[in-house]
């Protein structure tokens, strides 16, 4: 007897349909899993045969093939232990379900029949309405999360008996409700504001310039002086995540398995920290079966490397793609796959190994030599492709003293919505560029337009400061960020002189040293 049910497997942050054909003949008793099965599915013959015993069903003797189809793609992961025991126990003749294609199923099993949470159940719930399935079983702990794919009825189920009953129409279960806007709203609030920071002004403007315009920053300072304090304050004032990003942000973190069973959508915009020892994988995702690494967890909202020169330099170089493209691409013999990966970053870095070369009331004590090998491990191309450098002074006791707040959250990321509705309805036209750091050449050429004296300015630094053309191309784009602030149609003399100013490690670095 052969039965068939449909299951959904991941690549990349999408779903795509797995049948699962499942047959039994009467022979030397045997079970085969095929279909490019990896490790956790063809362990899943012990945890199947394991619950359907302790769920008071016979294992049926005989030779049991399970058929994973399409046959060319891999299979990974455990989500598909609850289909696989329930085709066993239909080839079998033990329960019979009648309308079962009209369902798609996944969940891992545990030796006791309990049914077990899975990663991706988002993006597989989203591939089900787009294929037109109308009904999901999925683990109880996945039922919040896949139940914001509005259009398909979810229900959870707690163990192996529980799905047999419902689908033979012997129980019952009600479909898992979610009230996606509620849902959405509430979770929009940060438990962090800028009003915390004190002084600090001049950098806090700098952060807004950054977050109107999507511009990477950089902040150069002596240890305590707040570089990690005001750049976990970034995403708080940035625009809020409209509800096609938050899916797209929360498939991603599903897929990595990191979303919590009470946080079904992710609201706010995430803000990612890893440690400088991280891998290449880690940072940008892959191994054996790719994983979404922290520029993917980072997408739609801020990555923040802190201590950046401690951060092994090959890591770094990896960095560039994404950085460039919004996108990681991993490549393995037998597949290629796409992350997204379109995030600000925010780096802090000291100045020196001992931190307190720039601070005039600490005595660095760094040879010349050391401080010039530190700032080299920053390749010049990354350098680059950071629009904003700004220097982050240590405070002085009337600033840690005093007692009126600084600028709040709420009132920049008013400035900041201004400014990024300026920028959307000027690259209206455009599917892939809506902020300005996001700007191409023809961009550039069309909308950063310069009159004589702002020209003379611009020339003026470059030929001093010996930039490159993705630097030129850089101060043009904040300029552009700047006068959208502003609310002025065209980049002033003034706009470009602050953009200037934002090229901190210009004016002091070259040749791969800092200069006197």
């Amino acid at each position: 007897m052969l039965a068939k049910l449909r299951s959904m497997a991941v690549l990349g942050i999408d779903a795509f349909e797995i049948t699962i054909e499942s047959d039994l003949t009467e022979m030397i008793p045997s079970f085969t899993i095929v279909g490019l099965p990896d490790g956790a599915v063809r362990e899943s013959k012990e945890r199947v045969l394991s619950a359907i015993k302790n769920c008071g069903y016979e294992f049926p003797l005989g030779k049991i093939t399970i058929n994973m189809a399409p046959a060319d793609m891999k299979k990974e992961g455990s989500a598909f232990d609850l289909p696989i025991a329930i085709g066993i126990l239909m080839t079998s003749g033990q329960v019979s379900i009648k309308s079962i294609d009209q369902y798609t199923i996944i969940g891992e099993l545990s030796l006791d029949g309990t049914v077990k949470k899975v990663k991706g159940a988002l993006s597989m719930a989203i591939r089900a309405r787009e294929m037109g399935i109308k009904k999901m079983l999925v683990p109880r702990e996945n039922a919040m999360e896949a139940s914001v794919a509005d259009g398909v009825d979810i229900y959870p189920v707690d163990n192996l008996s529980d799905a047999i009953s419902f689908l033979d129409n012997t129980g019952s279960l009600e479909p898992f409700k979610t009230d996606l806007n509620a849902i959405f709203s509430q979770s929009r609030d940060y438990t962090i504001d800028y009003k915390d920071v004190k002084g600090q002004e001049h950098i806090k403007r700098a952060l807004l310039v950054a977050a109107a315009g999507s511009h990477n920053i950089l902040m150069l300072g002596p240890p305590g002086s707040g570089k990690t304090m005001l750049a976990r304050r970034l995403p708080t004032i940035l625009p809020d995540l409209t509800l096609d990003e938050a899916l797209e942000t929360t498939k991603i973190h599903s897929v990595a398995g990191l979303l919590d069973k009470n946080t079904p959508l992710l609201a706010t915009r995430p803000f990612r920290s890893p440690h400088h020892t991280i891998s290449d994988a880690g940072l940008t995702g892959g191994g054996s079966y790719p994983r979404p690494g922290e520029v993917s967890l980072s997408h739609h909202g801020v990555l923040f490397l802190d201590e950046l020169p401690e951060f092994n330099k090959n890591v770094l170089e990896n960095l560039r793609q994404p950085l460039e493209d919004g996108k990681v691409t991993i490549s393995r013999a037998a597949m290629s796959l796409s992350y997204p990966a379109r995030f600000m970053l925010a780096v802090a870095l000291n100045p020196c190994p001992c931190g307190y070369y720039t601070d005039p009331r600490h005595e660095c004590t760094c040879k010349q030599e050391q401080v010039q090998k530190y700032m080299s491990r920053i390749s010049g191309p990354l350098l680059d492709r950071i629009d904003i450098h700004v220097e982050v002074p240590a405070l002085t006791y009337d600033e840690l003293a005093q007692r009126v707040p600084g600028r709040d959250s709420l009132s920049m990321r008013s400035e900041v919505m201004k400014a990024r509705s300026v920028q959307i309805d000027r690259y209206k036209n455009d599917k892939k560029t809506y902020c300005n750091a996001h700007m191409e050449s023809r961009h550039v050429r069309k909308y950063c337009e310069l009159d004589e004296a702002s020209k003379a300015l611009l020339k003026t630094a470059i030929d001093k400061l010996g930039l490159s053309a993705r630097a030129y191309d850089r101060i043009l784009k904040v300029s552009r960020t700047i006068a959208d602030l502003e609310g002025s149609e065209h980049i002033a003399g003034k706009h470009i002189g602050e953009a200037i100013q934002y090229r901190s490690l210009d004016r002091k670095l070259w040749n791969g040293g800092l200069k006197n």
